[in-house]
């Protein structure tokens, strides 16, 4: 049989049936098997081979992070993407080397995506323009200003962008990633899970040997590994009127 063969996980009937329903009009999915528990899945799996599974991430009894893990012991594990209404999972998905992460209501569109990654010929994630960033909440695709980023938060191989007006954004990208793309637009590593735009550092401040930077409220931990380095480019910024 050509095509994928993917097993649909969601513990709600009409989220389980609309799951199916995308993926079979999917000319790459050649059959779909729901079923509407963990448990149930894994008993599907012990019966027959499926190509990759799609399944929730809050389900009663096992969850689907749960499983996932199981999956993740199986010789040859089959690739999974999470279906869920809930975003603060992704770090936890991605940890467990989820092929992705698609937020409900589910798009034919963002589902397809999710169908190239599992066969492995999606194209990497454009996350920034020259000055804006495509950032997905919802179901939905916003443009967020990369102006208005003040830091970056690392989350495993997510990043959390974090804006002048209080929101957050994850976006799938490393922030090795980011440090490399965004260096010359003034976002400088400070810590090993942190970048800060420059342009939002309001204060610098050493105590006890221990130092910080200030973004409005906020007050960020500079590593000591990464104190020099920030110094010296702010003094550099400095003497260039920047």
């Amino acid at each position: 049989m050509s095509g994928l063969r993917v097993l649909a996980i969601d513990d709600e009937r009409p989220a389980l049936d609309e799951l199916a329903y995308l993926l079979q009009a999917d000319d790459r999915v050649a059959e779909v098997v729901a079923c509407q528990s963990a448990t149930d899945g894994l008993r599907i799996l012990r019966e027959r081979e499926v190509d990759c599974v799609f399944l929730d991430v809050q389900m009663p009894g096992l969850s689907g992070l749960e499983l996932a893990e199981v999956l993740g012991r199986f010789k040859q594990p089959p690739p999974v993407v999470f279906v869920t209404a809930h975003e603060q999972h992704a770090v936890d998905a991605f940890d467990l080397r989820a092929v992705d992460y698609v937020l409900k209501p589910v798009r034919p569109e963002r589902l397809a995506e999710a169908v190239r990654r599992v066969l492995g010929d999606a194209s990497p994630p454009q996350v920034a323009t020259d000055t804006q960033v495509a950032v997905e909440r919802g179901g939905v695709t916003r443009f967020v200003d990369r102006g208005d980023i003040t830091h970056v938060e690392a989350q495993g191989d997510y990043a959390r962008l974090h804006t002048a007006g209080g929101e957050a954004y994850l976006v799938r990208v490393p922030l090795t990633t980011l440090e490399e793309e965004w260096a010359e637009a003034g976002f400088h590593r400070i810590h090993r899970s942190l970048l800060v735009a420059l342009a939002h550092v309001t204060e610098v401040r050493t105590e006890a040997g221990r130092t910080s930077v200030r973004i409005g409220a906020t007050e960020l931990p500079v590593s000591r590994r990464h104190t020099r380095g920030l110094r010296d480019v702010l003094v550099r910024r400095a003497r260039a009127g920047r």
